[in-house]
């Protein structure tokens, strides 16, 4: 198989409207064409990006199982591109999950139900969702794959190490993250920051973070969508505004990265499997 040496990715920096699943569609069938004419391969859209984030005891009404029609019409519209979705998944009645969509040629590839459902600060997902338990990769081109993580599954390093150990080419990273929304002094600006940052450089692999820019009810989400390279390196960051932003990534900045810091070589996993067998 021949390796593609490049790969055109971008993160679509929109706000959503809360419970407005049909007018959230054609934004993201607006956003899909601008992609294509742009000849996006990868295109990652935030988390819940076809819901809202603040839905509360509305999760049943925005719910879809994956034949949903509209998910359907995404993956139609989204041709050869890789799409990554957000959408309150609906397993069965009254369960829910937080869940990607990972849509391409006409049908879902792939979904990812949230791992790690926040409740603290101003969060509440746990009270709504179930957790997700598996994680999960999907090829992209020939000789790029994508393994997606929803926005707390970040900050649980455990599950980042566990979805990168597969050596996927590239971390998708849609979050929604407002001012404030953990506490005053957690700054969700520059922490966010430092967290894709450093797990770009440590594992040698591009992020695609997809972040919401705008209100929701007393809620402002602050942007700061950005793709890193895999140095941690700023390969595109969008303004204070929504907007779609690009970036072509490469195997060979990834291949010597990784050669340089092996993390994945080094990882030792039997060995961590054992220090960590007397935790719960």
């Amino acid at each position: 198989m021949h390796y593609q040496d490049s790969l055109h990715v971008a993160a679509a920096q929109i706000n959503a409207r809360l419970g407005e699943v049909d007018a959230n569609l054609e934004r993201h069938l607006e956003v899909i064409a601008e992609a294509q004419e742009q000849a996006v391969e990868l295109l990652v859209f935030p988390e819940l990006s076809l819901t809202g984030y603040g839905l509360g005891g509305e999760v049943m009404q925005v719910a879809m199982p994956v034949e949903d029609p509209r998910l359907e019409r995404l993956a139609r519209a989204a041709g050869d591109m890789q799409l990554v979705v957000g959408f309150v998944e609906e397993a069965s009645p009254g369960e829910y999950y937080n869940a990607l969509a990972i849509l391409q040629d006409g049908g879902i590839v792939a979904v990812h139900r949230k791992l790690n459902l926040p409740t603290y600060g101003g969060l509440e997902e746990g009270k709504w969702f179930t957790h997700g338990s598996e994680l999960t990769q999907a090829q992209v081109r020939p000789g790029w794959s994508a393994t997606q993580l929803i926005c707390a599954d970040l900050w649980n390093p455990a599950l980042v190490h566990a979805a990168l150990l597969p050596r996927p080419t590239v971390l998708c990273a849609p979050i929604n993250s407002a001012s404030g929304i953990v506490s005053d002094d957690f700054s969700n600006e520059q922490n966010w920051l430092l967290n894709v940052r450093f797990y770009a450089m440590t594992y040698g692999t591009p992020v695609i973070m997809a972040n919401r820019y705008g209100p929701e009810g007393d809620s402002h989400f602050w942007g700061g969508s950005r793709i890193l390279g895999p140095r941690g390196e700023v390969l595109a960051e969008a303004e204070d505004r929504e907007m779609l932003i690009t970036a072509t990534l490469s195997r060979t900045p990834i291949a010597r990265a990784r050669f340089e810091l092996p993390t994945h070589r080094d990882a030792d996993t039997p060995l961590v499997r054992e220090l960590m067998a007397g935790y719960r």
